[in-house]
């Protein structure tokens, strides 16, 4: 408890601090993000908001984990650091957008996998190398998937901070209530680095975390649910809480992969405002859009705290639930008014 209290300290008066630094820096090298068709902003505002972020939660695992653990996220650090970086050159307009997709998050998935950290969902089930494989393409799977959305999902302003942070409140409790040190302080981690930068990037945000900065944050969070171990549960709860958990972005992936497909557009290569968040905002504004986000990522945050002493088939009535709801969720957005793109696919990919 000490050690995620402490990170939490170090990693939250860092990210206050230094993202003030961060933005002057931004400003000078021309890292700003303009108005555009596809933004909600009408004035440039600096990007590399995420940098501040990251140098605040290595700061917590430098000085907050003991050395085991330190040793242990040699990993998970070199894993969040190249997709970070791979986000700030993309903020730069130095890469292809799809070298994130196809290049760099299965990369990093392949890093966690070197260090140990992967699902343990199919060797319960089939023994062997096998199993291994299995689990082994289901991580790559949920480490893209996972980083990918909170990619996507840092389109308004506090958004994709807050929603990181929500997560990381449940994240650190059942983390800590299933005595994982480990996961506690890093979940706590992150919470203070995604929970500092919110003083800048509430609405009215005053610095963008970027590309970098979303896709580090999403990289955590597909980290911690594959770090999360549970005690005297089974495996079927094991997956289902973690998906709970990130139910919020999980949710708005989707929203945008049923509503895009629909269209004739290519999910994540066709970028629009027709999120979960811009639908919201339509019927009402954006700070009640984002802050809708966030009560839905309470409510499935404490729907996974309740999983956690059901029993395997109390666990699938609950995920089962949860389908429903989402679809149905879904179906309802469906009718709301959203900005829709254009049906022009070829140049979806070409750009």
């Amino acid at each position: 408890m000490a050690a995620g209290l402490l990170a939490f300290g170090i990693a939250l008066f860092a990210s206050l601090m230094l993202t003030v630094p961060v933005r002057a820096l931004a400003i000078r090298v021309g890292m700003v993000d303009l108005p555009g068709p596809r933004k909600v902003h009408l004035q440039p505002i600096p990007l590399l908001g995420g940098l501040a972020m990251w140098a605040a939660i290595m700061l917590a695992i430098l000085f907050a984990f003991d050395g085991p653990a330190r040793a242990q996220s040699i990993g998970i650090v070199t894993g969040a650091t190249l997709v970070a970086a791979v986000g700030f050159l993309d903020d730069k307009g130095w890469l292809h957008h799809q070298i994130k997709l196809f290049i760099a998050m299965p990369f990093a998935a392949a890093i966690l996998l070197a260090s140990g950290i992967h699902a343990q969902v199919f060797e319960t089930f089939v023994s062997g190398r096998a199993g291994y494989a299995l689990d082994a393409v289901l991580t790559v799977f949920w480490v893209v998937g996972i980083t990918a959305s909170f990619s996507i999902l840092d389109h308004m302003d506090g958004l994709c901070a807050g929603v990181a942070a929500m997560a990381s409140i449940f994240f650190a409790m059942i983390a800590y209530l299933n005595g994982q040190t480990l996961v506690t302080t890093l979940a706590a981690a992150v919470l203070g680095g995604a929970t500092g930068f919110l003083r800048w990037n509430f609405k009215p945000a005053k610095i963008f975390m970027g590309d970098g900065g979303a896709m580090f944050l999403g990289f955590l969070m597909a980290t911690l649910g594959l770090k999360l171990r549970l005690e005297h549960t089974n495996s079927i709860t094991g997956w289902v809480v973690p998906i709970l958990i990130l139910g919020a972005a999980i949710f708005d992936t989707t929203l945008i992969t049923i509503s895009r497909s629909r269209r004739g557009l290519i999910p994540f290569t066709t970028p629009g405002k027709d999120h979960t968040a811009h639908r919201l905002a339509n019927l009402s504004d954006q700070r009640w859009a984002v802050l809708a986000m966030y009560s839905l990522g309470a409510i499935t945050g404490g729907a996974a705290v309740l999983v956690t002493y059901l029993s395997p088939m109390g666990a699938l009535a609950v995920a089962a639930v949860a389908v429903i709801f989402t679809l149905g969720g879904v179906a309802l957005l469906e009718r709301a008014p959203y900005e829709p793109q254009k049906r022009k696919i070829a140049k979806a990919l070409a750009a």
